[in-house]
């Protein structure tokens, strides 16, 4: 398939909608909120002051599913549901979540429970066919350049499951301010969107690269609707329902896009094989940071991994001196940097290139986080 045969604007045109659905029906799941009681009371760890509605995720759900309908009106869009159950995975796993997401939202339901749903989502979404199985590995190649690592159905599922499970709360965890999860998850989804496309273009039209795109769309037409409505200062949260929801779909565009792919690159084309994995890894390693930096400080502190804290990233940003509109940005810029350079790496030849600039944008993003430090450390002689 030609470039100019991409069906870009398709692809646009869902996500669109399913901004416009999110962002219309919000404001009613806000109402909703309020009526049954799914309100967050401020608490010591948290950064907002007065009682807020949640439950944002139930809004971001459904738009999704009008995305994922008129998608299916599409005849382009189409092959996304024909070749393969990916797409209906994802909305039933979906629906799980949001499910739980929403009964914590409501009744703060304990880690144990929320933990079993997630587990369930996630086996949903292995039983219906999203699942890695296979991956290239940098060894055991011979002359070759590293070998494909081919999966059985057991250890690719169970793969699947932490890979998910992972995702999910590592989402579950960065939401934390205003407008934090939602714009990671827009930037995620974006950057999963693209290099499903370039898959896309690469493979001549291949259907395996439909439903990622899908699903990537989708989210990040729900993350760019519901953005309005959460940003700095906010009305509404999208809870668990709405952290959860990014969390799964971010995990099964990633596997869909990345955990199937055929291998057939030259041996020394080492930026092809890895580029899968490379996308994967910068579209989820601030949240995952995140995540791995709370359980390794609370497990040290002799606390369970899920016990909240008020030492996250975005935390730490509001330290030193970032107010939280600024925090926020700040956590995108290093987002979009390291996913969309990820991205990049995949579509341009010279990889140089493209390491340099995304090492200038690392450099930049670097200094942004330090200036209320430099400040500080200027201030210091003259204040002696």
């Amino acid at each position: 398939m030609p470039a100019y045969g991409l069906p870009i604007r398709e692809f646009a045109l869902v996500c669109l909608v399913t901004a416009g659905v999110t962002f219309l029906l919000t404001g009613l799941v806000r109402l909703l909120a309020i009526r049954v009681r799914a309100v967050a009371h401020p608490r010591r760890r948290d950064v907002h002051v007065k009682p807020m509605p949640r439950m944002g995720g139930l809004a971001m759900y459904l738009g999704v599913l009008a995305g994922m309908w008129l998608a299916h009106q599409l005849p382009v869009l189409r092959r996304a549901f024909d070749y393969s159950l990916d797409v209906e995975a994802v909305l039933i796993a979906g629906a799980v979540v949001v499910l739980v997401g929403a009964l914590d939202d409501r009744f703060e339901v304990d880690s144990l429970t929320k933990l079993a749903g997630q587990t369930t989502a996630a086996g949903l979404l292995v039983l219906l066919g999203v699942q890695w199985s296979m991956f290239w590995v940098p060894w055991n190649g011979g002359d070759s350049l590293g070998s494909v690592l081919v999966l059985s159905g057991n250890q690719g599922g169970i793969l699947t499951i932490l890979f998910v499970l992972t995702m999910i709360n590592a989402m579950n965890f960065v939401d934390g301010l205003d407008g934090l999860a939602a714009g990671i998850g827009l930037i995620g989804a974006s950057a999963t969107c693209a290099f499903s496309l370039a898959l896309l273009h690469a493979k001549n039209g291949d259907v395996v690269a439909y439903p990622p795109a899908l699903i990537a769309a989708t989210l990040a037409g729900a993350c760019l609707g519901f953005l309005p409505h959460n940003f700095q200062p906010a009305k509404i949260f999208m809870g668990d329902s709405g952290s959860m929801l990014i969390g799964l779909m971010l995990a099964a565009a990633s596997t869909t896009a990345s955990g199937k792919l055929d291998y057939n690159y030259g041996a020394g084309d080492a930026i092809a094989l890895l580029s899968p994995l490379i996308v994967v890894a910068a579209v989820l390693f601030v949240p995952v940071l995140d995540l791995l930096m709370a359980v390794v400080r609370r497990t040290r502190a002799g606390r369970s991994p899920f016990s909240p804290d008020k030492m996250h990233l975005h935390h730490r940003l509001l330290e030193i001196g970032h107010s939280q509109r600024r925090a926020v940005l700040l956590i995108y810029l290093w987002a979009s940097v390291l996913a969309f350079g990820a991205v990049a790496l995949t579509l341009f030849e010279n990889p140089f290139v493209v390491a340099g600039g995304v090492g200038v944008g690392l450099l930049l993003a670097l200094v942004a986080s330090a200036v209320p430090r430099l400040r500080e450390l200027r201030k210091a002689p003259f204040s002696e």
